[in-house]
């Protein structure tokens, strides 16, 4: 009886278990086609949000003539915008979208005031931006701006992850004396995880993962992240001199220094390298977990006021 009980237990046979393979493949490849879908949306949300901006200061250069931020102290007052001259360099009509703290030959980037500031201001004064914008009192230097309060200065990014959008002003030029900051009347958006915003400084952080950056790049450019019109860099405190600085993503200056192009291998605090060899460009480290690593922060280059 025990032996007939014995022979008689059965196991799955290959045809079931086959079906149940089958059926584990199917969900594995589903969650992940989700993911994936959902990735691509978040991507397609942030090129279209940038796209949007740029649209939207085109649209204010084409009706009053001036960049929104940049417009001076009589055409604001006849549209109604708020008043110019209450921050340095805010509304000169130069086309350069200027920090507080800018002069001729000085930084073109962001703080509580200035042109920077006000440009999301006149945008959504105009209604072609939603929200409403705030613009600090640099005057005083009264200015320490953390957390959610950001978001009262910089609209908040698509892609989530604490990343804002905001302006500034600059470029590499090479000089007499060799490679050297200097305005090049380029305006550009900044992508990145904005902490904190005070007087002369706006702190922040990359906010992208190496496969987020990667794909908007290559969505709207060259996929490069050291040429085009977008590139990863990004606004945030150089501990050299204690200001905000235009930092590429390999933790180089970009207010004094090209792009750097040495032999550099991958890892998971890169958001690019050449694979160790001065003779391959430089690459989004997309080989590195995939892409997953938040490593990554971007700059678009105003299409705008041209």
């Amino acid at each position: 009886m025990g032996a007939e009980c014995a022979y008689n237990r059965r196991g799955f046979t290959l045809i079931e278990l086959s079906i149940v393979l089958v059926i584990i493949g199917l969900i594995v490849g589903g969650v992940l086609v989700g993911q994936s879908l959902i990735s691509a949306a978040a991507v397609r949300a942030q090129v279209t949000q940038i796209e949007k901006f740029n649209s939207a200061a085109n649209t204010f250069f084409g009706k009053y003539g001036y960049l929104p931020g940049d417009i001076p102290t009589g055409p604001a007052a006849q549209f109604g915008f708020i008043a110019r001259g209450t921050q340095r360099a805010e509304g000169d009509g130069n086309g350069v979208i200027e920090g507080w703290d800018q002069a001729a030959s000085d930084w073109g980037i962001e703080e509580c005031g200035g042109e920077t500031v006000s440009f999301w201001v006149d945008l959504s004064t105009a209604h072609l931006i939603d929200g409403g914008f705030s613009i600090g009192n640099e005057t005083n230097g009264a200015c320490t701006v953390t957390g959610a309060a950001v978001a009262s200065y910089f609209p908040a990014a698509k892609i989530g992850g604490g990343n804002y959008i905001y302006v500034y002003s600059g470029g590499m030029v090479n000089a007499s004396s060799g490679f050297a900051w200097q305005s090049t009347g380029a305006n550009y958006f900044g992508l990145s995880a904005v902490s904190s915003i005070a007087q002369f400084v706006t702190t922040s952080n990359p906010g992208l993962s190496v496969a987020t950056a990667y794909s908007i790049d290559k969505k709207v450019d060259d996929g490069l992240p050291q040429s085009g019109n977008v590139t990863a860099e990004y606004l945030t405190i150089d501990t050299g001199d204690g200001g905000t600085g235009i930092m590429w993503t390999d933790g180089t200056d970009a207010v004094w220094y090209p792009p750097n192009t040495s032999a550099r291998p991958g890892s998971a605090t890169t958001c690019y390298d050449d694979g160790n060899s001065t003779s391959n460009p430089m690459q989004y480290s997309i080989e590195i977990s995939n892409g997953a690593n938040v490593n990554c922060a971007l700059s678009f280059k105003f299409q705008a006021g041209d």
